[in-house]
């Protein structure tokens, strides 16, 4: 089996959990014999290509020409990928899917799909519809539609929860037919503590419990919700630090507010940290919190799990159905301060329910969020669509670049 993958973001570049994701995907594919070839963005500095555990890694620069927005941008990434990507396709031989991550890639697997009479899957990570709670501008809806396009395009649509599931029939129309849930995975060895440069104290005092966040700065994520609940938690627990790790849009909005409340001094802004620190706080931490408004799946509340820290999250999205309250993990209501402020403080108050939900927690992640069972999964998927298409009238009909490469070739790839 040959696959060509297409993903906006893969490591070292990491803007959300998609390039993880991705990473874990393609390394657990390899190790059951599949042969991916992953076209991804690059930037000056990294190696335009390379193997990395297996996996043949191709990173495209984008043109450098002023972009008048930011989807502009994507359509000439695209170009740039379909540029790179042709020579590969057409001097090896032949490939049996190509899988399309997002929307930023649609463009061009759906060119490659066509070109070369390769069926496409898709994965659906998130919608703009959910993201932005509906459609409010032309970009916004733009975008959208490029989303459905993808899906009407792939053969079979890939979504990482039944929340997601449910919100791809209600925004996109897609039949059951089509569309298949296949959780995120996580492995807990990408989470052990290891020594490195700093310590706890660069953190919070010695008698200060530590209450952990780490995410994108947006406002899905709700962070500002949190926020709100510190004074609760703080007139309960008095000597609780905040550590607020990552990036994003909202960061100033959230440090104003923190101001605002008179919190500041309560509360960590730690900007970027690397993997090394994020373990490291994870080992630290009383309790991991994820407060978000919308979240497909909710990869980060798995890996704290895997960290082995207890976890209270929002009770939405695929968070819902990653965490069984008070067995593996808390829940509150979503937007709910005091609800959140409540759980926090149950977990921080006892510890020997902290201890439980931190044991079964890692228990939950080994059984059900490997990645060896869902690269099964996903390649089951790929031999499904790659039957169906040999049986089809669009497989005989062989046109397009792929056919003619293959008959001046004279190979069968079929």
């Amino acid at each position: 089996m040959r696959v060509a993958m297409f993903s906006w973001e893969y490591p070292p570049k990491s803007v959300g959990g998609l390039a993880q994701h991705v990473y874990d995907l393609t390394n657990a594919l390899s190790d059951m014999g599949v042969e991916i070839h992953l076209f991804t963005m690059g930037e000056p500095g990294l190696p335009e290509m390379e193997r990395v555990n297996g996996v043949q890694v191709y990173r495209v620069i984008p043109y450098n020409v002023s972009s008048p927005d930011f989807t502009t941008w994507v359509a000439q990434l695209n170009v740039a990928m379909l540029e790179r990507a042709i020579p590969v396709l057409s001097e090896n031989e032949g490939f049996n899917i190509v899988h399309g991550h997002d929307w930023l890639v649609a463009y061009a697997v759906r060119a490659l799909k066509h070109a070369f009479r390769i069926p496409l899957v898709a994965t659906i990570h998130a919608t703009e519809y959910g993201r932005n709670y509906g459609l409010h501008n032309d970009t916004q809806r733009h975008i959208s539609d490029v989303e459905w396009w993808l899906c009407y395009e792939a053969w079979q649509v890939i979504c990482c929860s039944h929340y997601m599931e449910g919100e791809m029939k209600y925004v996109f129309q897609i039949p059951d037919d089509k569309l298949r849930v296949i959780p995120n995975g996580v492995d807990p060895e990408n989470f052990v503590h290891k020594n490195d440069k700093r310590t706890r104290d660069d953190y919070a005092s010695p008698n200060e419990k530590i209450v952990f966040y780490v995410g994108r700065l947006v406002r899905e994520k709700g962070v500002q919700v949190l926020l709100d609940a510190v004074p609760m938690i703080l007139a309960r627990v008095p000597n609780t630090k905040f550590v607020i790790a990552g990036k994003g849009p909202y960061m100033q909005e959230l440090q104003g507010q923190a101001a605002r409340m008179g919190i500041a001094k309560s509360i960590y802004f730690t900007g970027y940290i690397d993997d090394y620190t994020r373990n490291s706080l994870y080992s630290w931490s009383d309790v991991a919190v994820f407060p978000s408004l919308y979240e497909p799946f909710g990869i980060v509340a798995l890996e704290a799990m895997a960290a082995r820290t207890p976890v209270v999250v929002s009770d939405t999205g695929g968070l819902s159905e990653i965490i069984r309250h008070n067995v593996d993990g808390l829940k509150a209501y979503p937007g709910n301060p005091r609800s959140l402020a409540d759980m926090i403080i149950s977990v921080l108050q006892n510890p020997r329910q902290a201890q439980q939900l931190r044991h079964n927690a890692y228990q939950t992640v080994l059984q059900k969020f490997s990645w060896q069972d869902i690269a099964a999964k996903t390649l089951h998927i790929y031999k499904k669509v790659w039957d169906e298409h040999r049986s089809s009238n669009w497989h005989v009909r062989q046109g397009g670049l792929f056919g003619r490469f293959s008959k001046v070739l004279g190979r069968n790839y079929s």
